[in-house]
């Protein structure tokens, strides 16, 4: 079983780190949190006992611990120490290798790999101070996750939000995968044999906008989550992940190459350019239809627009019939009744190998966890309701295996 030792700084966001223990927990991993006095302030320590079945540490100098040398044995009994949130302060004393608690005396002495999760305010993060240390534990081998971007508890918008519970574990997933040749003992988890080595796939994920005007669109709920997992998933596995993703403000998973597009023309473009490759995993919630954009904002006060409505390619059907063919391509369906039988006819219509069906009438589309039906062929497979992560990971292997 792996070990994590969570360290929680202060700031707002501590509260995510009890939903991060719980998904270390599920995903057959033991941790052990530290929690320093700003953390404190957010976060009990007697939650996350309970939340990780095992004992909190807060003080350097409890002395029935330090009689042993507590913090050293803790530093390295673990095989991930990770920090998250990681606060501007404990990034700035972690860059300068300052050990005045138990939490940075920790992480001076520990001989494992290090990753943190920041969580500051967008001016915070933005600072020359901190992107100097966040560049100086970078260069000093620790993991620095680039935090989300969105709306911040004191009411500013841009990145420095932590990122969310699911995107830090698949994180910790993708240490450990790229650890394993140094860590005691095997993995436990397959993800750390590196099956798609020498493999070029092809991932798309999230929504495509269709303008109207130049300020309204076209959209869906697709939040790229799942795609974002799956993309990270296959770069674990040592595939060359390219990522094409619509609008949306999620992290580029470690170890892929990421193209940012809008519409549905656009990614198709951008699929077709990224071909020759070995698989294809369809994910993305392409708008069907596509309007004339009108070149100023249209106005309320001349009523309902009369909008001349145009079919968007079929970038799934035509991948399939396309000369360049990857020889395995992975479709999805995003159904509101009937997933499986919706599913088993867009798997003949499309000619693709697999189609990935969700009803999104029971876990809405943009939501944390998935149940899908894998459905090729053969017949159907149906999956236990799970985190996307865990979808991603499951859905990796099965790919590796077709391409085996």
């Amino acid at each position: 079983m792996k070990r994590i030792l969570l360290i929680i700084g202060g700031g707002i966001a501590a509260y995510k780190a009890c939903e991060l223990v719980r998904l270390i927990r599920k995903s057959g991993m033991a941790v052990r949190c530290v929690v320093t006095r700003a953390g404190e302030k957010f976060v009990t320590p007697m939650t996350l006992a309970a939340l990780s079945e095992d004992k909190v540490y807060t003080d350097l100098f409890d002395l029935k611990d330090e009689a042993e040398m507590g913090h050293i044995q803790l530093s390295r009994q673990a095989d991930l120490v990770v920090v998250a949130p990681a606060t501007a302060d404990l990034m700035a004393r972690m860059a300068h290798g300052l050990a005045d608690d138990l939490a940075t005396t920790l992480l001076l002495a520990t001989d494992k790999p290090v990753l943190a999760a920041p969580a500051m305010n967008v001016r915070m993060w933005l600072h020359a101070a901190t992107q100097r240390n966040v560049a100086q534990l970078r260069a000093d081998g620790v993991t620095v996750l680039e935090p989300d971007e969105g709306a911040m508890a004191c009411g500013e918008f841009g990145p420095g939000r932590l990122p969310e519970p699911e995107a830090i574990l698949a994180a910790i997933q993708r240490a450990l995968a790229d650890g394993a040749d140094v860590l005691e003992g095997q993995p436990d988890f397959d993800m750390g044999e590196k099956r798609l080595t020498h493999k070029h796939i092809i991932v798309t994920a999230g929504p495509t906008h269709e303008p109207i005007d130049p300020v309204r669109v076209i959209a869906n709920r697709s939040s790229g989550k799942q795609g974002f997992a799956i993309a990270g998933a296959l770069a674990a596995l040592g595939a060359r992940v390219t990522l094409v993703a619509g609008p949306v403000s999620l992290p580029t998973p470690s170890g892929v190459d990421r193209i940012d597009v809008e519409s549905a023309r656009e990614m198709e473009a951008a699929v077709t350019a990224a071909l020759p490759a070995d698989a294809a995993v369809m994910v993305a919630a392409v708008a069907d239809w596509r309007v004339d954009a009108a070149p100023e904002k249209l106005k309320k006060e001349a009523g309902p627009p009369a909008l001349n409505w145009h079919k968007n390619p079929d970038i799934l059907a035509n991948l399939c019939a396309s000369p360049q063919r990857p020889k395995l391509v992975v479709g999805f369906a995003a159904e509101t009744e009937t997933a499986i039988a919706h599913g088993q006819g867009k798997l003949l219509r499309k000619g693709c190998d697999m189609i990935v069906a969700n009803d999104v009438s029971v876990d809405k589309m943009g939501g944390e966890v998935n149940r899908v039906h894998i459905i090729t062929r053969e017949g159907v497979d149906s999956w236990d309701r799970m985190e996307k992560s865990a979808v991603a990971t499951r859905l990796a292997e099965r790919i590796a295996d077709a391409l085996a």
